[in-house]
C-alpha cells in the first residue's frame, strides 16, 4: 500500500485504531477521524508516525451531516489523493424497541446509516482507480442471538443495500465495496471480561471474542491488491457466532 492514502473513521481506539495501524504498517499514510478523545486519536497519529508513514487526526461526528464531505476534502487537501476509506464510526443503544427514546434512535441511525452513506458520497468522486471503501456492520444483523438489538442491527443491516448497490456503481472505475461483519471482539467498549461477555463467549463456535487486530487483518486484506476481484460482498469476523 506504499503512497495510498487511507481514511479511517472513528480510528481513536478499540477496532479503528487497529486498522489504521494496520494499514499503515502495509504502507499506507493514514487520517483518522474522532469525536472527543484528542489525546487518543494523536497517540495513534503518533504511531502511524513511527512506523513511517504520514498521520492525520481530524474531529469529526459522524453525525453530523455537514461534516462528512469536509472530513473528505480535508484528507484529499492534506495528502493530495484519497485511496481507501474504512468507514467503522459506529454507536450502539441496545434494549427493548419499546423502550428506546427518539434520540436514540436518531442517533443510531444518523452516525451508522447516514453518515456512512455521505461521507461515503464524499469520498467515491475523490477515490483514485482501484480504490476501496470498507464498512463495518456486526454479526448481529447475520444472528441476532438474543433481544436488545433490534435498532443496531436495522442500523447496521442498511450497509448491506449500499455496499451491493455501490459495487455496482463504482466497478467501472475498479473501485470494490465491501461489507465486515464482526462478532464480539474485546475492546474497551465491549471487555472479553465485561459483565456481558458470558453470553457473547458462549455463542460463538470458537468460545472467544476476537481481537481488533484479527478484524483489522481482514480490512488490510479488502484494502489490499490481492483483494481486487472482491466486491460487493459480506465477510464475516465472528469467530463462528452465525454458524
Amino acid at each position: 500500500m506504499t503512497g495510498k492514502v487511507a481514511l479511517v473513521t472513528g480510528g481513536s481506539r478499540g477496532m479503528g485504531a487497529a486498522i489504521a495501524l494496520r494499514l499503515a504498517g502495509e504502507g499506507a499514510d493514514v487520517a483518522i477521524s474522532y469525536v472527543s478523545d484528542r489525546a487518543a486519536a494523536e497517540e495513534v497519529v503518533a504511531k502511524v508516525e513511527s512506523a513511517g508513514r504520514r498521520g492525520l487526526a481530524i474531529r469529526s461526528d459522524a453525525a453530523d451531516a455537514e461534516a462528512a464531505a469536509g472530513l473528505v476534502d480535508q484528507v484529499a487537501a492534506h495528502f493530495g489523493r484519497l485511496d481507501i476509506l474504512v468507514n467503522n464510526a459506529g454507536v450502539g443503544v441496545l434494549g427493548p424497541m419499546t423502550g428506546l427514546a427518539a434520540a436514540d434512535v436518531n442517533r443510531v441511525l444518523d452516525t451508522n446509516v447516514r453518515g456512512v452513506f455521505l461521507t461515503t458520497q464524499a469520498a467515491a468522486s475523490r477515490l483514485e482507480r482501484g480504490g476501496r471503501i470498507i464498512s463495518t456492520g456486526t454479526a448481529l444483523s447475520r444472528y441476532a442471538g438474543g433481544p436488545g438489538g433490534t435498532l443496531y442491527a436495522l442500523s447496521k443491516s442498511a450497509l448491506t443495500g449500499m455496499t451491493k448497490a455501490l459495487a455496482r456503481e463504482l466497478g467501472e472505475r475498479a473501485v470494490t465495496v465491501n461489507l465486515i461483519h464482526p462478532g464480539p471482539v474485546d475492546t474497551a467498549m465491549n471487555p472479553a471480561d465485561g459483565p456481558f461477555a458470558e453470553p457473547q463467549r458462549a455463542a460463538t463456535a470458537l468460545g472467544r471474542f476476537g481481537t481488533a487486530d484479527e478484524v483489522a487483518s481482514l480490512v488490510a486484506y479488502l484494502a489490499g491488491d490481492d483483494a481486487a476481484y472482491i466486491t460487493g460482498a459480506e465477510l464475516v469476523v465472528d469467530g463462528g457466532h452465525s454458524a
